[in-house]
């Protein structure tokens, strides 16, 4: 693993943020994942665009995208990896010990570390909490992610690597770090962005090049009636879904004719 914190390669295990600062104190921070591959990093445009719309959204400002994309260089110097996971988090810095910021400069972190591939195929669960589409944090990728620890773990017992949570409706939204599409009377859809689910960057590009109907349906009628699952992300790619709670589903013709288009297309994304 190597790391970078506003301006200067440190060592990962360190100490580098004083006790004070607010992505510690109340989880007041944006963050992006990017993929690596073959040592460049993929769709990094999309990412730091995305890193920029979250912390207007939270209200962060002074976010500079040339420090975050010079952590990104020299952190990448530094570990020239062939498959890993570069995170880029920015807080708002050191701060009072309650909800309201002070007015220090954001804290901008770089980190990257190897990972293995993801599965082709994985096990996902329904678990009972709800995503409130119409939150103050809706849309933003925050590091306020308590929600989604709690919610993954409940899937990890049921023996799956995703938990799927419903909104406020009982509509379909998202997993706690994908996104969904699903094929129904032999159509493939994904849940609307207003449906409270983050508007991913890999779910963005499988629309572009594949194409989907976005629609918001219940999830009970999706979790009976879907003929096939998959999961997208940034670390996921599209990966199929063979089990949803105890209904066995099928590793399908639309879900391997989506991978095989996402790997068609996505070398031209490396380093863009």
């Amino acid at each position: 693993m190597h790391a970078w914190i506003d301006g200067h390669l440190i060592d990962p295990s360190s100490p580098a943020l004083p006790v004070t600062d607010h992505g510690l104190t109340v989880g007041d921070g944006v963050f992006e994942t990017i993929k690596i591959v073959e040592g460049q990093p993929f769709a990094l445009v999309r990412h730091l665009d995305r890193l920029q719309r979250s912390a207007r959204g939270l209200g962060l400002v002074g976010v500079d995208e040339a420090t975050c994309r010079q952590g990104v260089k020299e952190v990448l110097a530094a570990a020239p990896l062939a498959l890993g996971r570069l995170r880029v988090t920015v807080t708002g810095g050191p701060g009072p010990m309650g909800s309201g910021r002070g007015d220090a400069a954001p804290t901008i972190v770089v980190v990257a570390d190897q990972v293995a591939p993801a599965a082709e195929e994985t096990a996902i669960v329904t678990v009972p909490w709800v995503r409130n589409e119409r939150g103050a944090l809706t849309g933003l990728k925050t590091t306020s992610y308590a929600e989604n620890v709690v919610a993954l773990a409940e899937a990890k017992r049921h023996g799956a690597t995703e938990a799927v949570l419903a909104n406020t409706q009982g509509h379909l939204c998202e997993g706690t770090g994908s996104n969904i599409f699903y094929v129904l009377d032999g159509e493939l859809r994904t849940p609307t962005l207003a449906s409270g689910c983050l508007a991913g960057i890999t779910r963005a590009l499988v629309l572009e090049w594949y194409g989907a109907r976005e629609v918001d349906e219940p999830l009970a009628i999706v979790e009976e009636r879907a003929e096939e699952v998959f999961l997208v992300s940034t670390l996921r790619d599209v990966q199929a879904v063979t089990r949803w709670n105890e209904r066995g589903l099928p590793h399908g013709p639309v879900t391997r004719a989506v991978r095989e288009a996402w790997r068609g297309e996505e070398r031209d994304l490396l380093g863009a």
